[in-house]
């Protein structure tokens, strides 16, 4: 009976979970050793992981604040002044150990060492001079937090807001003080700090009271007018131009709307409904062509549709389309008009002769739009016709509005042959430019008449060493040097 007494005694003084007594308060030493004893005994049911998160002894993340806060708290001279009875019960190593120096990590805590030739003690632990020490998080300087309640004046709010501070915008509750606001905002010269300022100020103010007050400050309304145009809001942005009195603005804002339309009848009535707004006579012009440019793509899309689903035409089975032409551009549709319709009459709204009459092209651009579409379709015989002209006595003559040089550049882009290529260049005027193209796209002939009408035999001689020996242009070359 005194046997089982004894272990019952040993087994409250031994445990974790001790009785109560008046002897052993607050002894820190005695649960230090009672964590050691812990974590040796669950060395051998655990796996070895390091990649779990550190922990002190108090169960906080180490570097948290949390934990930074106790352990500085704790490390403390007047804390450890309290503590020194207590820690003079154990050992003096341990008395003189900081708390706030804990290594020891989670997988520590809860796991073995088993690669470890041995386990590392508590004391080693606590002294180890390779752990990090955490410092407390500071609290931010109180300046910080007076945005919101110190008495900031207008200049003072605008100069914050320049280096990134927070400000609180709504304590100008006066139209005066906000106002002031605004004109030390544009007198900084910031975009950013006068867009903040108008927003706050589109918020707080009637539209009346605002579009009157900005319409003294171009500035600041050159601003507005910008960031309503970027942000969408249409509705705003034609109430301040209407007040502003600018009627051409306010239909090129309502012009601009046609873009937010994808049904293309339903833009093409739109349009039609923007002819009679108050533009000036260049942009009447210009939203009268929009409209009958998009009204031709209408028609010529339906045709061309029927006829690629058909099958009829050998030009849309050699060359299907690869997109449709609606909303295209006027160049493109030109481009288009002049590749899949270049050979029909005036009279039809597909032909390009039509468009260009219609629209009132330059020869220049009309040149050469369809040169590049004629020559992408190797249509030589069409290039020919296009760059020839006759005068009133019926002699004809080559004529390129864009300039020869930049006939053959298209030409050679489309893969000429050399024989049509040098007839073209042959009509270049500057002989420099005209010896540059032929040497660089290998015009033999060309070369060598040039250099036999400026009779340089030099030059001719220096260019007999760049063609294949025993080909005709070498004994082209020849035959001018032996004459």
């Amino acid at each position: 009976m005194s046997r089982v007494r004894a272990d019952e005694e040993e087994y409250w003084h031994s445990s974790k979970f001790r009785a109560f007594t008046f002897d052993d308060e607050d002894d820190e030493l005695s649960q230090l050793k009672e964590s050691k004893r812990a974590v040796n005994s669950l060395r051998d049911i655990v796996d070895d992981d390091d990649d779990l998160e550190r922990v002190s002894w108090s169960g906080e993340p180490v570097g948290s604040i949390s934990w930074s806060i106790k352990e500085t708290a704790s490390g403390s001279t007047s804390s450890l002044d309290g503590r020194d009875s207590s820690l003079q019960k154990g050992s003096s190593s341990y008395a003189a150990l900081p708390k706030q120096a804990s290594s020891y990590s989670l997988s520590s805590l809860f796991k073995g060492r088993n690669k470890l030739p041995s386990f590392q003690s508590l004391s080693d632990a606590l002294t180890d001079i390779g752990v990090k020490n955490y410092a407390p998080e500071l609290r931010r300087p109180k300046a910080e937090y007076k945005d919101y309640s110190s008495d900031w004046s207008p200049k003072d709010t605008v100069r914050r807001m320049q280096r990134g501070k927070v400000c609180s915008l709504e304590r100008f509750r006066s139209l005066q003080d906000k106002l002031v606001l605004l004109d030390e905002a544009v007198a900084g010269h910031d975009g950013n700090v006068i867009t903040a300022v108008l927003i706050f100020l589109k918020r707080t103010l009637r539209r009346e009271i605002l579009f009157r007050e900005l319409e003294l400050r171009q500035v600041a309304l050159c601003h507005l007018i910008h960031f309503l145009r970027e942000m969408g809001e249409q509705k705003f942005l034609l109430d301040l131009l209407r007040f502003l009195d600018r009627t051409e603005e306010v239909a090129l804002s309502q012009y601009r709307e046609h873009l937010n339309i994808q049904d293309v009848e339903k833009r093409r009535e739109f349009l039609k409904g923007c002819i009679g707004l108050p533009f000036s006579a260049e942009d009447t012009s210009h939203i009268q062509d929009h409209y009958t440019l998009l009204e031709r793509q209408i028609i010529i899309e339906a045709n061309d549709r029927h006829l690629e689903m058909a099958g009829q035409s050998e030009l849309f089975r050699k060359y299907p389309r690869k997109a449709s032409i609606l909303n295209m551009p006027l160049v493109t549709t030109l481009f288009y008009s002049c590749f899949y319709h270049y050979t029909e009459a005036e009279g039809m709204f597909s032909s390009p002769s039509n468009l260009k009459k219609t629209f009132k092209i330059p020869d220049k651009q009309y040149v050469l739009t369809a040169l590049a579409a004629r020559a992408k379709l190797r249509a030589w015989g069409d290039v020919d016709a296009l760059l020839t002209t006759k005068n009133w006595l019926g002699y004809t003559k080559k004529k390129a509005p864009i300039g020869f040089h930049r006939v053959v550049e298209i030409l050679q882009r489309n893969n000429a042959p050399v024989q049509v290529l040098q007839e073209y260049v042959r009509l270049v005027e500057d002989v420099e430019t005209r010896l540059n193209i032929a040497t660089k796209y290998k015009c033999h002939d060309v070369v060598i008449e040039t250099y036999r009408d400026l009779k340089d035999r030099i030059q001719l001689t220096a260019y007999k060493c760049k063609v294949e020996r025993g080909s005709a242009e070498e004994e082209k070359i020849n035959s001018i040097l032996n004459n």
